[in-house]
Protein backbone atom coordinates (compact mmCIF):
# COMPACT_ATOMS: atom_id res chain seq x y z
CA UNK A 1 0.00 0.00 0.00
CA UNK A 2 1.03 3.73 -0.69
CA UNK A 3 0.92 5.76 1.79
CA UNK A 4 1.53 9.66 1.10
CA UNK A 5 3.89 11.92 3.14
CA UNK A 6 1.94 14.75 5.19
CA UNK A 7 4.24 17.24 3.98
CA UNK A 8 2.69 20.80 3.27
CA UNK A 9 3.51 22.60 0.26
CA UNK A 10 5.28 25.77 2.10
CA UNK A 11 7.48 23.12 3.94
CA UNK A 12 9.29 21.40 1.18
CA UNK A 13 7.59 21.68 -2.08
CA UNK A 14 5.86 18.54 -3.70
CA UNK A 15 4.38 15.29 -1.78
CA UNK A 16 6.90 12.27 -1.61
CA UNK A 17 5.69 9.14 -1.63
CA UNK A 18 6.48 5.98 1.64
CA UNK A 19 7.49 3.18 0.26
CA UNK A 20 8.61 2.58 -3.73
CA UNK A 21 9.06 5.31 -5.92
CA UNK A 22 9.76 8.10 -3.67
CA UNK A 23 9.96 11.38 -5.22
CA UNK A 24 13.16 13.17 -3.64
CA UNK A 25 13.01 16.85 -3.37
CA UNK A 26 15.22 19.62 -2.35
CA UNK A 27 13.89 19.17 1.27
CA UNK A 28 14.77 15.68 1.15
CA UNK A 29 18.19 16.15 -0.05
CA UNK A 30 18.68 18.60 2.76
CA UNK A 31 18.14 16.08 5.09
CA UNK A 32 20.13 13.55 3.86
CA UNK A 33 22.99 16.36 3.71
CA UNK A 34 22.66 16.54 7.87
CA UNK A 35 22.47 13.44 8.15
CA UNK A 36 26.18 12.89 6.32
CA UNK A 37 27.44 14.86 8.81
CA UNK A 38 25.84 13.36 12.25
CA UNK A 39 23.58 10.18 11.68
CA UNK A 40 22.66 10.24 15.36
CA UNK A 41 21.23 13.80 15.22
CA UNK A 42 18.10 13.90 16.66
CA UNK A 43 14.44 14.29 15.19
CA UNK A 44 13.82 17.98 16.95
CA UNK A 45 17.51 19.25 15.93
CA UNK A 46 16.88 17.55 12.08
CA UNK A 47 13.97 19.82 11.47
CA UNK A 48 15.82 22.91 13.35
CA UNK A 49 18.83 22.35 10.59
CA UNK A 50 16.42 21.77 7.25
CA UNK A 51 14.31 24.69 8.26
CA UNK A 52 10.41 22.49 8.58
CA UNK A 53 8.60 21.12 11.41
CA UNK A 54 9.51 18.66 13.62
CA UNK A 55 6.62 16.70 12.29
CA UNK A 56 7.41 17.03 9.11
CA UNK A 57 11.10 16.03 9.04
CA UNK A 58 9.60 12.73 10.83
CA UNK A 59 7.82 11.59 8.03
CA UNK A 60 10.61 12.61 5.29
CA UNK A 61 12.82 11.04 6.98
CA UNK A 62 10.71 7.63 7.48
CA UNK A 63 9.45 7.68 4.29
CA UNK A 64 13.23 8.03 3.20
CA UNK A 65 13.80 4.93 5.54
CA UNK A 66 10.61 2.98 4.20
CA UNK A 67 11.86 3.78 0.25
CA UNK A 68 15.46 2.70 0.84
CA UNK A 69 17.10 5.91 0.52
CA UNK A 70 18.37 5.29 3.63
CA UNK A 71 19.50 1.71 3.51
CA UNK A 72 20.93 1.54 7.19
CA UNK A 73 22.80 3.37 9.89
CA UNK A 74 26.48 2.29 10.86
CA UNK A 75 29.68 3.35 12.30
CA UNK A 76 32.64 4.67 10.18
CA UNK A 77 35.70 3.81 12.04
CA UNK A 78 39.77 4.71 11.89
CA UNK A 79 41.11 1.49 10.19
CA UNK A 80 44.86 2.28 11.27
CA UNK A 81 43.85 2.70 14.81
CA UNK A 82 41.46 -1.09 14.39
CA UNK A 83 44.96 -2.51 13.22
CA UNK A 84 44.02 -2.68 9.63
CA UNK A 85 46.53 0.13 8.35
CA UNK A 86 47.38 -1.59 5.16
CA UNK A 87 44.84 -0.99 2.00
CA UNK A 88 45.49 -2.92 -1.14
CA UNK A 89 43.09 -2.70 -4.70
CA UNK A 90 43.28 -5.85 -6.11
CA UNK A 91 42.54 -6.02 -9.81
CA UNK A 92 40.89 -9.51 -11.03
CA UNK A 93 40.18 -10.93 -14.49
CA UNK A 94 37.69 -13.44 -14.30
CA UNK A 95 36.69 -16.53 -16.31
CA UNK A 96 33.70 -15.71 -17.77
CA UNK A 97 31.75 -18.61 -17.47
CA UNK A 98 32.62 -18.93 -13.68
CA UNK A 99 31.38 -15.75 -12.17
CA UNK A 100 29.03 -17.37 -9.38
CA UNK A 101 32.17 -19.15 -8.15
CA UNK A 102 33.82 -15.66 -8.33
CA UNK A 103 31.53 -14.20 -6.07
CA UNK A 104 31.07 -16.98 -3.57
CA UNK A 105 34.60 -17.36 -2.58
CA UNK A 106 34.77 -13.85 -2.26
CA UNK A 107 31.90 -13.60 0.30
CA UNK A 108 33.99 -16.12 2.23
CA UNK A 109 36.68 -13.59 2.56
CA UNK A 110 36.59 -11.17 5.38
CA UNK A 111 39.38 -8.87 4.32
CA UNK A 112 37.73 -7.60 1.40
CA UNK A 113 36.14 -4.60 2.20
CA UNK A 114 34.34 -3.66 -1.08
CA UNK A 115 34.06 -5.24 -4.54
CA UNK A 116 32.96 -3.94 -7.73
CA UNK A 117 32.63 -5.14 -11.44
CA UNK A 118 34.51 -3.00 -13.81
CA UNK A 119 34.76 -2.49 -17.53
CA UNK A 120 38.31 -2.09 -19.32
CA UNK A 121 41.35 -4.81 -19.03
CA UNK A 122 40.11 -6.52 -15.89
CA UNK A 123 36.32 -7.43 -14.53
CA UNK A 124 36.41 -7.03 -11.29
CA UNK A 125 38.35 -5.07 -8.39
CA UNK A 126 38.70 -5.79 -4.89
CA UNK A 127 39.46 -3.38 -1.93
CA UNK A 128 40.86 -5.23 1.14
CA UNK A 129 42.29 -3.65 4.48
CA UNK A 130 44.60 -6.20 5.91
CA UNK A 131 47.53 -5.97 9.08
CA UNK A 132 50.23 -5.73 6.72
CA UNK A 133 51.58 -6.53 3.63
CA UNK A 134 52.45 -10.09 4.17
CA UNK A 135 48.48 -9.97 4.20
CA UNK A 136 48.25 -8.89 1.04
CA UNK A 137 50.76 -11.51 -0.48
CA UNK A 138 49.42 -14.35 1.26
CA UNK A 139 45.48 -13.28 -0.35
CA UNK A 140 46.73 -12.91 -3.53
CA UNK A 141 48.89 -15.85 -4.39
CA UNK A 142 47.12 -18.46 -1.52
CA UNK A 143 44.08 -17.63 -1.72
CA UNK A 144 42.79 -15.85 -4.81
CA UNK A 145 45.02 -17.64 -7.25
CA UNK A 146 43.72 -20.75 -5.96
CA UNK A 147 39.91 -20.21 -7.11
CA UNK A 148 39.42 -21.49 -10.75
CA UNK A 149 37.37 -18.74 -11.30
CA UNK A 150 40.71 -16.42 -10.85
CA UNK A 151 42.05 -16.06 -14.35
CA UNK A 152 44.68 -13.08 -13.56
CA UNK A 153 45.10 -10.39 -11.12
CA UNK A 154 47.00 -7.02 -10.47
CA UNK A 155 47.47 -5.60 -6.86
CA UNK A 156 47.94 -2.19 -6.26
CA UNK A 157 49.32 -0.52 -2.74
CA UNK A 158 47.18 2.69 -1.81
CA UNK A 159 49.88 4.87 0.03
CA UNK A 160 47.23 7.71 0.91
CA UNK A 161 43.83 7.90 1.11
CA UNK A 162 43.26 11.58 0.05
CA UNK A 163 39.23 12.01 0.17
CA UNK A 164 36.55 9.39 1.15
CA UNK A 165 33.21 10.86 1.67
CA UNK A 166 30.14 8.77 3.22
CA UNK A 167 27.67 9.50 -0.11
CA UNK A 168 27.38 12.26 -2.56
CA UNK A 169 24.26 13.92 -3.76
CA UNK A 170 22.96 15.52 -6.46
CA UNK A 171 22.54 19.34 -4.55
CA UNK A 172 26.14 19.09 -3.61
CA UNK A 173 27.45 21.04 -7.10
CA UNK A 174 25.26 23.76 -5.68
CA UNK A 175 22.27 25.58 -7.34
CA UNK A 176 23.55 26.68 -10.64
CA UNK A 177 26.24 24.89 -11.69
CA UNK A 178 26.57 23.00 -14.96
CA UNK A 179 28.08 19.88 -15.58
CA UNK A 180 28.72 21.41 -18.96
CA UNK A 181 31.57 23.77 -20.54
CA UNK A 182 31.16 26.11 -22.94
CA UNK A 183 31.80 25.12 -26.45
CA UNK A 184 34.19 26.70 -28.48
CA UNK A 185 32.97 28.66 -31.72
CA UNK A 186 35.01 28.12 -34.52
CA UNK A 187 33.56 31.71 -35.47
CA UNK A 188 36.17 32.81 -32.54
CA UNK A 189 39.17 31.18 -34.10
CA UNK A 190 41.79 32.92 -35.48
CA UNK A 191 42.00 33.56 -39.55
CA UNK A 192 37.73 32.99 -39.11
CA UNK A 193 36.72 35.96 -39.75
CA UNK A 194 34.54 35.95 -36.23
CA UNK A 195 34.42 38.28 -33.52
CA UNK A 196 38.40 37.26 -32.65
CA UNK A 197 39.44 38.12 -36.41
CA UNK A 198 43.14 36.91 -37.34
CA UNK A 199 44.74 38.04 -34.27
CA UNK A 200 43.23 37.42 -31.10
CA UNK A 201 42.67 34.28 -29.51
CA UNK A 202 39.97 31.19 -29.23
CA UNK A 203 37.10 32.27 -26.83
CA UNK A 204 34.26 30.42 -25.53
CA UNK A 205 30.89 30.87 -27.12
CA UNK A 206 27.23 30.23 -25.82
CA UNK A 207 27.07 26.78 -26.78
CA UNK A 208 27.98 23.73 -24.34
CA UNK A 209 30.23 20.56 -24.95
CA UNK A 210 30.86 17.56 -22.03
CA UNK A 211 33.16 17.90 -19.33
CA UNK A 212 36.42 16.47 -20.64
CA UNK A 213 36.41 17.63 -24.45
CA UNK A 214 39.40 20.05 -25.74
CA UNK A 215 40.92 22.13 -28.55
CA UNK A 216 44.56 21.04 -29.33
CA UNK A 217 46.44 23.80 -31.40
CA UNK A 218 48.91 22.94 -33.13
CA UNK A 219 52.91 23.73 -32.95
CA UNK A 220 53.53 25.32 -36.23
CA UNK A 221 49.85 27.61 -35.72
CA UNK A 222 51.35 28.66 -32.00
CA UNK A 223 54.58 29.40 -33.70
CA UNK A 224 52.59 31.49 -36.50
CA UNK A 225 50.33 33.61 -33.64
CA UNK A 226 53.87 34.23 -31.66
CA UNK A 227 55.42 35.95 -35.05
CA UNK A 228 52.40 37.80 -35.66
CA UNK A 229 52.37 38.99 -31.86
CA UNK A 230 56.29 40.25 -32.06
Amino acid sequence: MTETSRNSAHEGGQPGRIGIGLELDATHLKILEVLRENGRISVAALAERVGISRANAYTRFEALRADGAIKRFTAEIDHVRAGLGITALIFVTVRQQMWRQFRAQLAAMPEVEYCAITTGQHDAMIQVRVTDVAAVHTMVTDRLANIPAVKATETVFILDEVLRRPYVLPSDRGPGRSARRPAHDPADSPGSGGPAGGSGGARSSGGEVPLGMMRFVGAAEGRAQLQRDA
